[in-house]
């Protein structure tokens, strides 16, 4: 297992030059066929590691789901915002994206010195250091990626209840075999990405 002082190699660089409030922000499901892209930002005590933190696609869901609750207890600041299915439609999987990682920074309850980002530019009033797989190297990135991804799974988990054809518990949104399948035969739901599915179903 990773030990967290092995992903703080960015943040002592900048606490070096002085900055103390360090935000990583990341997003999880850019590429599902439904659902919405979540954004989290969020500021870590860094004198306090928490011991398992890591790129949320490296951590299991059990351990996940635990993380997250030390996350949210231990955080300075925490801001979690999803961009739904139309506002990918209308603006693109990119900018929405950056459009949701733009309002989840700006809504933290407190200011950042500086902000780490997984290589994506953001218009933000922030100084920011972009990190090309940020989430496998940055303890606050590795933080906010584990805290986005649970709170995507759990509305795909609730969605799955609403729109159980699609196996959305299993799949989270992306095309599997059996969601491909269930969108040729029935269609798609009210929160597919149409943007995403004309290929699939032939409508482009």
């Amino acid at each position: 297992m990773v030990r967290p002082e092995e992903l703080m190699k960015y943040e002592n660089e900048l606490m070096a030059k002085g900055y103390k409030l360090i935000c990583g922000i990341d997003e999880v499901g850019r590429g599902p066929l439904a659902g919405p892209v979540t954004c989290t930002a969020v500021i870590m005590n860094l004198d306090d590691l928490i011991v398992g933190v890591n790129d949320s696609k490296k951590v299991s869901k059990g351990k996940r789901e635990k993380l997250y609750d030390e996350i949210l207890s231990k955080a300075v600041a925490v801001s979690t915002v999803s961009y739904t299915p139309e506002q990918i439609d209308e603006l693109n999987i990119l900018n929405a994206t950056k459009a949701c990682m733009r309002d989840a920074i700006m809504s933290l309850s407190v200011k950042p010195d500086v902000v780490l980002v997984d290589a994506l530019k953001l218009d933000i009033p922030y100084p920011t250091m972009g990190i090309i797989h940020g989430d496998a190297l940055s303890y606050s990135i590795a933080s906010a990626s584990i805290v986005a991804k649970v709170t995507r799974d759990r509305y795909m988990t609730e969605m799955a209840k609403v729109y159980p054809e699609y196996d959305f518990e299993h799949n989270m949104g992306y095309g599997t075999a059996k969601h491909i399948a269930a969108l040729k035969e029935i269609g798609p739901s009210p929160i597919h990405r149409q943007s995403f599915i004309g290929g699939i179903l032939g409508t482009r």
